[in-house]
């Protein structure tokens, strides 16, 4: 059973397609098992309503950044708005800045 559904917005379908077909292909896998689950390993909350798609593949740490819209009852999405590659223990405080602004962009658009 799906407990969301995962869309792309432009900036993290750009992300993605910047990547090796291989670690792409990991990268939806694990967004395909986060929407079957609920593992913080593959899912995770940060703040102010942003979360995080979590794949490590080959010693990269691939990250998408999403937020719930929740608005139709019929169906749940969590919307991907960028992705990045994570370099230190922390996701950088400006990642977690421009998820909030396409975020409220994307509220203010639909």
């Amino acid at each position: 059973m799906r407990h969301f559904e995962t869309r792309f917005l432009k900036d993290a379908d750009a992300f993605l397609s910047e990547l090796e077909p291989k670690v792409i292909k990991k990268v939806l896998y694990n967004i395909d098992l986060a929407e079957q689950t609920n593992d913080p390993k593959l899912f995770k909350k940060l703040q102010h309503d942003i979360w995080e798609f979590r794949t490590r593949y080959a010693g990269l740490q691939v990250r998408l950044l999403a937020f719930w819209d929740k608005r139709k009852t019929e169906e749940t999405l969590v919307i991907a708005c960028h992705g990045f590659v994570k370099k230190t223990d922390k996701v950088p405080g400006n990642e977690i800045a421009r998820a909030t602004k396409l975020k409220d962009k994307y509220f203010e658009n639909t």
